[in-house]
């Protein structure tokens, strides 16, 4: 029987800063930030708080879920539900004070399934792409939030909408907006101001749309489309072509998302006892191979919901070994160090700024400021800033602001020294 730990929906991974649209230093556009990565390059931030912790700048109810914040010029942009009109929502909110400046509304029965908001969605100075729990795409513009366009992936591409709903946050580039559909393809990339498709990845092997969501990587001096299936991770061609694909059972459901760690390594981890697996993908004249370098099985090292940060030639994330670990990684997969002793996490999520990991508990909503290093477990500062249960939702950093949530509740603080 699934317990409500048991939800694996969510969260993470990390790609190629170049391949993405620029965007200013102090907006978090989308999922995992401007580069998919998790990490911010904001500076200046505070390395010990005050008594009371962080200031609270503001805090607002919101539906039960894990729906994290995308900011893009002092705005908040955030998914949330209408539990009484049974109406889907897309909130955006000053950074400043939290107060609304615009909500989109569409009528929409979502009964809670493990709660009931997931996703980020993604943001840039015109539109903004929200994909829902039933998988529905919606375009909106940015300044009124009336919709511009919409497309169901289910009625459009046939999609199978995954377990305990959609978890799939789309990737925002210059032009378009690469998601992963399942059922009549497998990626699919979209005009962002008409939403029709640019191209399709032809889906002969039938594979399904999972929670991961789909990540840019340069494997070999080409661009790619990194993602995450129940049947292991692939590789697809800036044209939509598939390109590589390595055979490595995944279980049950797929949250975080396939990472390049290097020009020519690929990180895969999963939750239901998957463990995780590296890759190398290796490619000439445009045929392109993945090798193993190294599995691990659910007892050495995995991660459940959210996908390893890589920072300089290590990986870092919350693992399931011990449940809830901060864990420092080698590329080969040993573990350098972990909070072992110190403090644990549950399937708390993370970010990296200004040489710091901000890290939340996600059974009892304490964030923790850790020095960034691949030596040692360090801590900098803590305080509780969330309560309740099941604090999975990603952060967001933005003007030395971080936006972060629990189950029912957002809250934005001041990180700023």
């Amino acid at each position: 029987m699934l317990t409500r730990r048991d939800w694996m929906i969510g969260a993470g991974a990390c790609g190629a800063a170049s391949l993405l649209p620029a965007a200013p230093a102090t907006n978090w556009p989308q999922f995992r930030g401007p580069a998919r990565d998790g990490v911010s390059h904001e500076t200046g931030l505070a390395r010990k708080w005050p008594a009371g912790g962080p200031k609270v700048l503001w805090s607002v109810p919101v539906a039960q879920g894990y729906a994290g914040a995308a900011i893009v010029a002092g705005r908040v942009y955030h998914h949330d539900y209408d539990e009484t009109k049974n109406e889907w929502l897309v909130n955006c909110r000053n950074l400043s004070d939290g107060k609304l400046v615009w909500q989109f509304r569409e009528p929409r029965e979502i009964r809670p399934n493990h709660a009931i908001t997931r996703t980020v969605p993604a943001v840039d100075s015109r539109l903004v792409f929200s994909l829902d729990p039933k998988a529905v795409l919606h375009c909106l513009d940015v300044k009124t939030g009336k919709q511009v366009w919409r497309k169901s992936l289910v009625t459009d591409y046939q999609a199978t909408i995954p377990p305990w709903y959609n978890g799939q946050c789309p990737l925002l580039e210059e032009d378009r907006i690469v998601i992963a559909t399942g059922g009549a393809a497998i990626l699919v990339a979209l005009d962002k101001t008409t939403g029709k498709d640019i191209w399709r990845t032809p889906n002969p092997g039938k594979i399904a749309m999972t929670h991961s969501s789909v990540m840019p990587a340069t494997l070999g001096g080409v661009k790619q489309y990194l993602y995450g299936t129940l049947k292991g991770p692939l590789g697809v061609s800036a044209e939509g072509k598939l390109l590589w694909e390595f055979p490595r059972k995944f279980n049950v459901a797929v949250a975080p998302s396939p990472i390049a760690v290097s020009e020519d390594l690929v990180f895969m981890t999963g939750s239901y006892d998957a463990g995780c697996v590296m890759v190398r993908v290796r490619g000439a004249r445009g045929a392109f191979k993945a090798e193993q370098v190294f599995d691990m099985k659910n007892n050495e090292w995995n991660s459940e919901v959210h996908t390893p940060i890589v920072w300089k030639g290590h990986m870092f994330a919350v693992g399931k070994k011990r449940r809830g670990l901060f864990t420092c990684l080698s590329f080969d997969g040993k573990e350098v160090w972990t909070s072992s002793g110190k403090a644990t996490f549950g399937l708390g999520s993370f970010l990296m700024a200004d040489g710091m990991f901000f890290v939340l508990d996600g059974d009892t909503g304490t964030l923790r400021l850790l020095e960034a290093s691949t030596t040692e477990y360090k801590e900098l500062a803590s305080s509780k800033v969330l309560g309740g249960q099941e604090v999975w939702g990603p952060m967001a950093l933005s003007e030395g602001k971080l936006v972060l949530r629990d189950l029912t509740k957002m809250v934005c603080i001041n990180v700023r020294a």
